[in-house]
């Protein structure tokens, strides 16, 4: 059998692939049961490495699941003790961070959920795909100090995050 070399191909064209493989590979685990899941999985901070990838309109999930925005979720519960003076100071935290929040490249939204029967306090920030990856790569900065600040707080527990597409219908 005969030697054949592989067909050139742009520069250009393997990014692409690259860029599609990479994403294909890492949102399959977003399907994976937590037990099976790679150690970088964990029950309150799910990256599922949803990036909308180079020059792409809309990512897709499937075929009949497409995106252009992502999500990340800050969410606690609060408790309605001392005349709700955790929820008071959740909102505090919120507003220390707000702006900086705001300011993120690529942000679309940033949305407070609180919910008075269940207890819930939840920030939802929404970023386009494309602005995606450069926060991830920033920690979703911030994150770190704002959950650290709320942890802090009498009556907060069930600190958690969550990461997922956001598209209207």
């Amino acid at each position: 059998s005969r030697w054949h070399p592989l067909p050139l191909v742009s520069a250009a064209t393997m990014l692409r692939l690259s860029l599609t493989l990479a994403f294909l590979a890492s949102s399959a685990t977003a399907f994976m049961p937590l037990s099976l899941a790679p150690a970088r999985l964990s029950t309150s901070t799910r990256q599922m490495g949803l990036r909308g990838g180079s020059g792409l309109k809309m990512a897709e999930i499937t075929p009949n699941v497409k995106f252009d925005t992502i999500a990340r979720e800050w969410r606690f519960k609060w408790s309605p003790d001392a005349d709700k003076q955790s929820l008071v100071e959740a909102q505090n935290a919120l507003e220390g961070v707000l702006k900086e929040v705001k300011s993120v490249k690529g942000v679309k939204s940033v949305q407070r959920v609180v919910c008075g029967g269940c207890l819930d306090f939840k920030v939802v920030t929404a970023l386009s795909a494309d602005a995606w990856g450069d926060w991830e790569g920033k920690k979703f900065a911030p994150e770190e100090a704002f959950l650290a600040k709320v942890k802090g707080i009498k009556g907060v527990s069930q600190v958690e995050t969550q990461t997922y597409t956001l598209m209207p219908m």
